[in-house]
Order: C-alpha cells, then sequence, then structure tokens
C-alpha cells in the first residue's frame, strides 16, 4: 500500500524548478514561464511504494480505478518503489531493480499531436542525463535515451501508450536510474552502473527524486512549448525551428553522433545493419550513413555502439 505522506511533495518539485531554470539554456523570448506552466503538473500526485512489481502496471491500475469511479487519472502522476520484483525493459529484457535504485513511472495525458508526442522519450532522456550530469557523473544519452557512462548504463527508460475502452490515452513513461546500489546480476557487472559506483558517495533517494521530476517536468514542457512554436508556425508537419529547442538539448548530451553502431528494432535478438550515425532529425529519427554511402533514417529502433 502507498505511504499516507506524501513521499515526494509537489511543492518541493516545483521549488526545485524554479531554482533550476536560471540553469536551463532556455528558449529566448521570455518562455520560461510558459515551458514551467506546461511541465507543472509532473508530481502532481506521488505514491510511494516499499515494492511493486512494475511501476507502470500500478499506474495502469490506478488509471482504470480512476475510470471505474468516473474520473481521471490526474496528468503527471508518479508511482516510485523502493524496489521492483518484475521490471522489465524494451522486448520483456529483465531489468535488476532492487533497493537502492531510484524506479518510477510517470502518467501523462496524450494531449499532444502525434508529431510532438513522440519527442517524449527523448525528453525523458535529456531528463535523466541532465540529472546525474547535476550530481558529478558525467553520462551521456545513447540514442533514442539511454543514458550511460563511459559505455556502462546508468539510466534505462521505457515509453508506452495506454487507452481506456472510452478512449481516454496516457503516456507511461518508466524510468529506472541506478543511485545507490552497487551489486549487479553477472551478465550486467560489465554492462551497468550507478552513481554511487561512479563517484564513491551515497545519495539521499528523494533528493534526487525530486532533481529528476523537476527536469522532467522543465523538458516535458518544453515538448509542448515546441508544439505551441510549431502551431504558431502555422505547419503541418514538424518544421526545425519548432523543434529546435529539445533537439539542440539532445544533440548536447548525447555521443551518439559520429559512432559507429549496428541497428535493430530489437537489436539485440535481431540486428539488422551497420552504420555510422550522423545525427537526429527535428523529429528524433536517426539519420545513419550505410557503408554504401546510402542515407536512412530511423523513428523506432534501437542501436548498440559498435566503436
Amino acid at each position: 500500500m502507498p505511504q499516507d505522506k506524501p513521499w515526494v511533495s509537489h511543492a518541493e518539485i516545483m521549488d526545485r524548478l524554479r531554482a533550476d531554470a536560471a540553469g536551463h539554456c532556455g528558449p529566448a523570448g521570455g518562455a520560461e514561464e510558459r515551458i514551467r506552466r506546461y511541465g507543472a503538473p509532473v508530481g502532481c500526485v506521488v505514491e510511494h511504494h516499499p515494492r511493486l512489481d512494475r511501476c507502470m502496471l500500478r499506474l495502469r491500475h490506478l488509471v482504470h480505478r480512476a475510470r471505474a469511479r468516473n474520473t481521471t487519472l490526474a496528468s503527471g502522476t508518479v508511482v516510485v518503489a523502493d524496489s521492483l520484483s518484475g521490471s522489465s525493459g524494451r522486448f520483456d529484457r529483465s531489468w535488476h531493480a532492487p533497493e537502492g535504485g531510484l524506479w518510477l513511472a510517470l502518467a501523462w495525458a496524450d494531449t499532444l499531436l502525434p508529431r510532438y508526442s513522440a519527442l517524449l522519450p527523448l525528453a525523458v532522456g535529456i531528463a535523466c542525463c541532465e540529472t546525474v550530469r547535476a550530481l558529478g557523473v558525467d553520462g551521456a544519452i545513447r540514442w533514442v535515451n539511454d543514458v550511460h557512462a563511459d559505455g556502462r548504463k546508468l539510466a534505462g527508460i521505457l515509453s508506452e501508450t495506454m487507452a481506456t475502452p472510452d478512449g481516454e490515452r496516457f503516456h507511461l513513461l518508466g524510468i529506472g536510474l541506478n543511485v545507490n546500489n552497487m551489486d549487479f546480476p553477472p551478465e550486467l557487472t560489465a554492462a551497468a552502473t550507478s552513481l554511487r559506483a561512479e563517484t564513491g558517495c551515497r545519495y539521499e533517494r528523494r533528493a534526487v527524486a525530486i532533481r529528476l521530476l523537476a527536469r522532467l517536468a522543465w523538458n516535458i514542457g518544453l515538448v509542448h512549448y515546441c508544439e505551441e512554436r510549431g502551431l504558431a508556425e502555422g505547419g503541418a508537419a514538424v518544421a526545425g525551428p519548432a523543434t529546435a529547442p529539445l533537439i539542440d538539448r539532445w544533440r548536447r548530451l548525447s555521443d551518439s553522433p559520429g559512432r559507429r553502431v549496428v541497428y535493430g528494432y530489437d537489436v539485440v535478438k535481431t540486428p539488422l545493419y551497420r552504420a555510422r550515425v550522423e545525427d537526429i532529425d527535428p523529429e528524433g529519427g536517426l539519420r545513419m550513413v550505410l557503408d554504401d554511402g546510402s542515407l536512412l533514417t530511423e523513428y523506432s529502433g534501437e542501436i548498440r555502439y559498435l566503436d
């Protein structure tokens, strides 16, 4: 059962967001306040559990429970667990989620146009990378949104969309961040790391959660601001100038451009081809150059680095 007293309060998240605002390279023209307003619902409700199967499953339950009561789950609701017993990543890959890590999921109402909602996974990756850098680790984003330090994974992100029978839709954004956990299963020892392993410092998980949720509020708000810009420009498709504030932030934090990679929808089980990453486009698609010089852009799937 969730604890009666909020583990993290919305006021703490908003205070952190305001404190961080000066450090963000926000768009010019006084847009910072609009971005904060767009992202303000993040953490309006924070439900904390000592242990869960999966945070996303709990969010799905809350969505359906609200519907059964003829209400709607508040957009921005967050579920946090101290440990997970059935956690998984993409393609049902197991995710080690013991005590010491930060395991959470956010429900965000699907109000964005599809071409902008597709940018939410990038926004979550940016928020995670900004958080670990603020905490002393030189993390980088591997497209789309894995956060690693020197090739060892620090954070994993899973995005799902759910719809109720009456058409209500939510984006479920799950985040697993290795904070103080130091012991990994043998198959992950060489591939995973944590904040504590990187710095030798023990972190207060509430403080990490507050910082992460504040960064989520900013970057999700930025996606909505990009939509506002795009609609004001009257474009039917995402244009570079409209999404540049988010795409530029991703570029500054990613080490994918210039890397030689193997690409696949499920790259572990079914790698499809090798290429060199050129860039990402204004819609978040990965531009890659094949060995024969041809250019491909992928909007889903994943990569692994070869160099």
